[in-house]
């Protein structure tokens, strides 16, 4: 068999009667897509549930699948301790799903289980499932820090499994949309939380798993989604299958965006192959960028490459280097992204070299070797990686955080021979306040310590 169908379902608490205590009318347009979403379910008749679920334990760099024979779970969170239900787990399927994982270079299984209970991501369907008549074992996965296309191979390795032991399985994709739809709402708003949704909302009723794996990063962290990668995954055990694709409800009243949709497969299709074509896409856009990359970046490519391959660093620089770049001495920083996420940032406040090119050369092996958020890059990443150089201008003192924008200047934190430093224009980090409390966490100064502060500005090179 293969996999029938996969449903999209968020996970609000207060849909279950016992917590909303009537606030759950609120949402009533999602409670109703919920139960027909449950129907539908049971009437494919599966025998068993795959549920992804961005609450149960994540890691980094491993997708954990919970072990054991099956788990128990109840709302005592949400001051509705009554409210509880028992599943088993399928381990044939399990360890199915692993072996053939772990055969496609995806670090997933068992290890590291924190908290056996059922999280709220994966109780909220099986409320609804259960109350459908489904009784059925499940397997419960978390999501991961690794790329979209990791998660859609997770997804290709599920319903490869499934095909393998010939079961009758549906896939639940948990996950709510955007947390940002509401200056009113528990996170508040930015205006990515609602393009966000409306472009994730078109995705799911037309069926275009694409769009999944090709969101904008930064779109998507500002609008603080929740269940993207649980979707990615889903579209993954959907892959080369035509589906039948219904959007049952939307909603954001709660500043929460809800979104309730069906996929019934209706045959294979060549065609939808997303993955494959997310692979194209990505080759052609970093074909594009690197043949247009700046002669600071391409050096630190060239630096960073021959050290990952070789071990060894540039002995001489390359012909052709703009004057500025041999006659100028200062700090760099040379900063690596793979699949819209940091991969690796280290440089230097001053010169340390005789001049930038040199400087770009040093740190550009620093931050593929030595950065400790981050294992060495490896060749296999080399293709994948996109770079940007920045050098950096002089620091200068400053008296007040008001004399500083983090679109124009970098900040550096000092107390006593501890400092740290945070370039300006970043991803995610939208104020001051925030600027200057990662910089002191950097430089590991605690908030309660006198701390003074320097502002530069930045030449980025991409």
């Amino acid at each position: 068999m293969f996999i029938l169908g996969a449903i999209i379902i968020p996970h609000p608490s207060l849909i279950i009667p016992t917590v909303g205590r009537g606030r759950e009318r609120e949402v009533q347009a999602t409670i109703d897509a919920y139960r027909t979403a449950a129907k539908q379910v049971a009437a494919w008749n599966p025998e068993v549930l795959i549920i992804t679920s961005p609450h149960q334990i994540m890691y980094a760099d491993y997708f954990h699948i919970s072990p054991g024979r099956g788990a128990a779970g109840d709302m005592s969170a949400f001051g509705a301790a009554q409210t509880k239900l028992r599943v088993e787990y399928d381990a044939p399927l399990r360890r199915e799903i692993i072996r053939r994982a772990e055969a496609a270079g995806l670090r997933a299984g068992t290890l590291g289980e924190r908290d056996p209970s059922l999280d709220h991501g994966t109780f909220l369907p099986l409320y609804f499932l259960q109350e459908a008549g489904l009784d059925c074992p499940i397997l419960r996965i978390g999501l991961s820090g690794f790329s979209p296309l990791d998660h859609y191979r997770l997804g290709q390795c599920i319903a490869q499994a499934v095909d393998a032991l010939g079961r009758r399985a549906v896939f639940v994709a948990s996950g709510d949309l955007s947390h940002k739809l509401r200056n009113d709402g528990p996170y508040g708003y930015t205006p990515e939380g609602p393009e966000f949704d409306r472009q994730i909302t078109e995705a799911m009723a037309a069926g275009d798993f694409l769009r999944f794996l090709t969101m904008d990063p930064a779109l998507c962290e500002r609008a603080a989604e929740c269940g993207l990668r649980s979707f990615q995954i889903m579209a993954g055990a959907l892959d080369g299958q035509a589906v039948e694709s219904k959007l049952l409800s939307y909603e954001g009243v709660t500043g929460v965006g809800y979104g309730v949709a069906t996929f019934t497969v209706i045959g294979p299709d060549e065609g939808r192959r997303f993955g494959e074509q997310c692979e194209e896409l990505e080759r052609a856009r970093l074909a594009e960028k690197k043949a247009s990359e700046a002669p600071w970046v391409k050096l630190a490519r060239m630096s960073l490459e021959t050290f990952v391959k070789t071990g060894k660093r540039l002995q001489c620089l390359p012909e052709g280097l703009p004057a500025e770049m041999k006659g100028q001495a200062a700090g760099t920083f040379v900063s690596l992204h793979a699949h819209g996420q940091l991969r690796g940032c280290i440089g230097t406040t001053g010169p340390t070299t005789e001049n930038v090119a040199w400087e770009i050369v040093q740190n550009a092996v620093s931050t593929c070797a030595r950065d400790p958020r981050f294992p060495p890059v490896t060749v296999a990443e080399l293709d994948n990686l996109e770079y940007s150089v920045d050098v950096l201008g002089q620091p200068e003192p400053i008296v007040s955080p008001d004399q500083l924008d983090v679109k124009k200047y970098g900040v550096i934190v000092s107390c006593g021979s501890r400092r740290g430093l945070l370039l300006p224009d970043l991803k995610g980090v939208d104020t001051v306040e925030q600027q200057i409390d990662i910089a002191r966490q950097k430089g590991g100064i605690n908030s309660r310590e006198k701390y003074t502060l320097e502002r530069f500005e930045v030449v980025r090179h991409i």
